[in-house]
């Protein structure tokens, strides 16, 4: 989401950048804020991302319950499938996992990782913004939603600590669409009728093309 594509699909990341990210990934430790280090997992997996209109974007995902390896693990690895797509951010519930954990990296430089375990927004601005976005889940397909053009988010880090994070701008718009990921909700489905029939269509001969 370069520009304001929060969909995940941000300006096209070099290979030189993503390999870049993979060893800082590796090496770092924690950032603040919850930003992901795969320190102890050398070896993270590129995970399967679902294509919109699998039935699974669907399913509404579950608390983590703790924060523990397996689920550092999991955002090491959402981190990884997200640098190499790529994109901006990532919901579990696009790779098949339906619990409440999201990465987010709307850095220019693309080294500002954060996670986002059991997020909830706390609060947002009464006003309202109309940003172009697209999504690693429906590949291709860009168009304008509405969401509130500030929020602020409560959630735990990869230590199992609270932490609360005001966010505007690209940031604001990527923590909205990711939540509703893991509500099931993808962000087409904000759009008329029509351009849904027409998007399912596509995505299904995309699908069968494959």
């Amino acid at each position: 989401m370069g520009y304001l594509r929060c969909a995940t699909e941000a300006a096209q990341v070099s290979r030189t950048a993503y390999r870049r990210k993979r060893q800082l990934l590796i090496r770092t430790a924690p950032l603040e804020c919850g930003c992901s280090s795969a320190s102890n997992f050398p070896t993270m997996a590129l995970l399967n991302i679902l294509h919109y209109p699998d039935k699974r974007l669907h399913k509404i995902a579950k608390p983590v319950a703790t924060v523990d390896d397996r689920i550092r693990k999991l955002v090491a690895d959402m981190a990884e499938t997200m640098y190499a797509a790529p994109g901006v951010g990532l919901a579990a519930t696009q790779v098949d996992v339906h619990e409440r954990v999201i990465v987010i990296d709307v850095s220019e430089t693309h080294d500002e990782l954060r996670a986002f375990i059991n997020p909830e927004i706390v609060w947002s601005s009464d006003e309202r913004k109309l940003a172009e976005e697209g999504c690693l889940s429906v590949p291709g397909i860009y168009d304008s939603v509405e969401r509130a053009e500030k929020v602020r988010v409560r959630a735990l880090n990869e230590r199992g600590e609270t932490f609360e994070l005001d966010c505007d701008g690209l940031l604001a718009v990527c923590i909205q669409h990711e939540m509703d990921h893991l509500m099931g909700r993808v962000f087409v489905e904000y759009l008329s009728p029509l351009k849904q029939t027409r998007i399912k269509t596509k995505m299904k001969k995309l699908a069968h093309a494959m």
